[in-house]
């Protein structure tokens, strides 16, 4: 197996995920048999207990597993179900570490933070590609080089580096800023961010370059130059319209042969068709239609985080494009119809109205009225776990009669109990074994 480790330099959100399953979709096309890997730096056993406005949405594979929104990227682009074994977390991996020294798994040797903890790393890297019986095993590292939550991951890398040279390879996606009071794009911090990776051990093979426009020449050469790469592995990753022009964009830069060249890989196939049809059915829809979203998990500070809900923007997204159609997405607060009921009205714009999961009494009231306003309204309505749950519960108490109708989750003492708790939840919930 080989094996392709993704980084991050200058700042979090810069596109590592996105890269990953761009790459992993190319590298398919090219015949290879291609998994990917997300590991989260975070101490959390798993995605479920993380706050969904600070970390985005939980994704939960096939196999039940609780995990980062960047493993539903992986199956979107690689179209193949990931399972539990290709999600990993600090937590979790200390967890093993723990147990397995308990159980007097390292025959009473002296259990170190390195090597043992990366160690369990790799185990759990080999273990993913075995199970997917994968060529090539794509690995994302949450977080940005220089933070002390990866370091440990970065460590494992290098450590498989030096066990098999040409059969690991390394990508820093990196920032380049162009400040408006300068209008020049900025290599500097990428190149800081590079020396950063280098401290770990690690020289990256290949430096996807961020920005709000194109790298050009001039700048690919300094890279080049200052980090040790060659400029053609100076890859340009402007912003685009949508990210699944990505495996083209990477295509027209020769990406995939350039790793493969690094890894000693031979193409069995090229066929890019399935993106080029995908791509011109999103930049060219036959109609539009209009979609609300109600929720409450938006907002941080004064910004939007739709991230918290980014598998049901995708599936709105591609049950349109399967239609030849583009899907306008609305964001709205449930909060505010709590407040102010008048602004309900907005809801009859709309082709359809989605409230998507989430849990608690906060905005609980504002999602009900408007579930009522699109149900009289005979307004196309799609509830999704919580969304569906608060469904029942509006059609108990303004068509059946049932006052006060509630679910147990929210209102332990409600006369009419239309919402339970799934056997063995209520026990997990107090605390219980």
């Amino acid at each position: 197996m080989k094996f392709i480790f993704v980084v991050g330099g200058v700042m979090s959100g810069v596109g590592k995920g996105a890269t990953t399953s761009a790459i992993g979709a190319l590298l398919k096309s090219k015949g290879f048999v291609v998994t990917a890997v997300k590991i989260d730096p975070y101490v959390n056993i798993d995605a479920g207990t993380m706050n969904p406005t600070e970390h985005g949405e939980v994704f939960v594979t096939i196999d039940g597993d609780e995990t980062d929104q960047d493993i539903g990227n992986y199956e979107r682009f690689l179209d193949e179900n990931i399972t539990s074994v290709n999600y990993m977390t600090t937590g979790r991996v200390y967890q093993s570490v723990i147990e397995r020294e308990r159980s007097m798994g390292y025959k009473g040797k002296c259990v170190q933070v390195v090597p043992d903890v990366p160690n369990e790393v790799v185990s759990r890297l080999l273990a993913a590609g075995k199970k997917a019986k994968a060529d090539v095993v794509l690995i994302e590292i949450g977080g940005t080089v220089g933070e002390y939550e990866n370091i440990l991951f970065l460590e494992a890398a290098r450590m498989m580096k030096l066990r098999a040279p040409k059969d690991v390879a390394s990508i820093l996606v990196s920032y380049l800023p162009v400040p408006a009071s300068i209008g020049e794009m900025k290599t500097k911090p990428t190149q800081h961010a590079v020396r950063t990776l280098n401290g770990t051990g690690i020289q990256p093979d290949m430096i996807i370059c961020r920005a709000t426009q194109a790298v050009d020449a001039v700048r690919k050469a300094k890279i080049g130059v200052f980090c040790n790469v060659a400029p053609e592995d100076v890859i340009a990753a402007a912003n685009v319209e949508t990210i699944y022009e990505l495996p083209q964009l990477f295509a027209s830069q020769h990406v995939a042969e350039r790793l493969m060249k690094k890894l000693g890989l031979r193409a069995r196939a090229n066929n890019l068709g399935a993106w080029e049809k995908l791509v011109d059915t999103i930049k060219h829809p036959k109609r539009e239609v209009s979609v609300a979203v109600v929720g409450k998990y938006f907002a941080t500070g004064e910004y939007v985080l739709s991230d918290a809900y980014i598998s049901v923007i995708e599936a709105i997204k591609h049950g349109g494009w399967a239609h030849g159609s583009r899907v306008k997405l609305t964001w709205l607060s449930s909060e505010e119809y709590e407040t102010a009921p008048a602004k309900l009205r907005e809801l009859s714009k709309f082709d359809g109205v989605v409230v998507p999961g989430g849990f608690g009494a906060r905005g609980f009231d504002g999602n009900i009225a408007a579930i009522k306003y699109v149900r009289e309204k005979k307004i196309p309505y799609l509830g999704l776990c919580y969304g569906l749950q608060m469904a029942v519960i509006e059609f108990a108490r303004n068509k059946c009669g049932f006052k006060g109708a509630h679910t147990l989750e929210v209102d332990p003492k409600t006369p009419h109990p239309v919402v339970h708790f799934m056997p063995g939840q209520a026990e997990n919930m107090a605390g219980k074994k």
